[in-house]
């Protein structure tokens, strides 16, 4: 998503900066492979293998609109507390991370939606979960008639 591009850009040219890189082409890197380039190279060096497919969750539970609007609200807090309570996270250091569980945004505040299109998707290898991660997830979100400020990526950059 653009947003998500939008950020990660922010992000490398601050790292690049603090690296004493501050004119590096950034979005040259993007769009040339350069970053996959280097990422790839990232995975390997850790053992990894660049080539692997990720997990697939052996069940899914989608969460649709209840009515047509536009997000208006989604909080952050819940939605990780859902996606811990479907095991993407851990509440002990020796609690097993359960790496195809998680969450899919497929709206977010600011995207109209009509009665039935997909809020976001849960996912877990036990279907029990989802009733603990739904309940973390009342009130969570909103759908209203109007659109809200649409807020900035970045919206300040904090130095020491």
């Amino acid at each position: 998503p653009a947003d998500v591009v939008e950020l990660t850009i922010a992000l490398a040219r601050e790292m690049l900066a603090l690296a004493g890189l501050p004119d590096a082409d950034v979005e040259g890197a993007l769009a040339g492979g350069a970053a996959m380039d280097a990422w790839r190279r990232m995975i390997v060096a850790q053992g990894g293998d660049p080539d692997a497919s990720l997990p697939v969750a052996r069940e899914t539970h989608t969460v649709t609109a209840a009515r047509d609007g536009v997000v208006s609200r989604l909080e952050a807090l819940p939605f990780g507390i859902a996606a811990w309570r479907l095991g993407a996270g851990r509440a002990r250091a020796e609690d097993p991370v359960i790496h195809a569980a998680g969450i899919d945004l497929h709206a977010k505040p600011g995207d109209a939606v009509r009665a039935g299109d997909p809020l976001f998707t849960l996912s877990a290898d036990d279907d029990a979960r989802f009733e603990r991660a739904l309940a973390a997830l009342d009130g969570a979100y909103e759908i209203s008639d109007a659109a809200p400020a649409r807020a900035a990526i970045v919206r300040e950059r904090i130095s020491a």
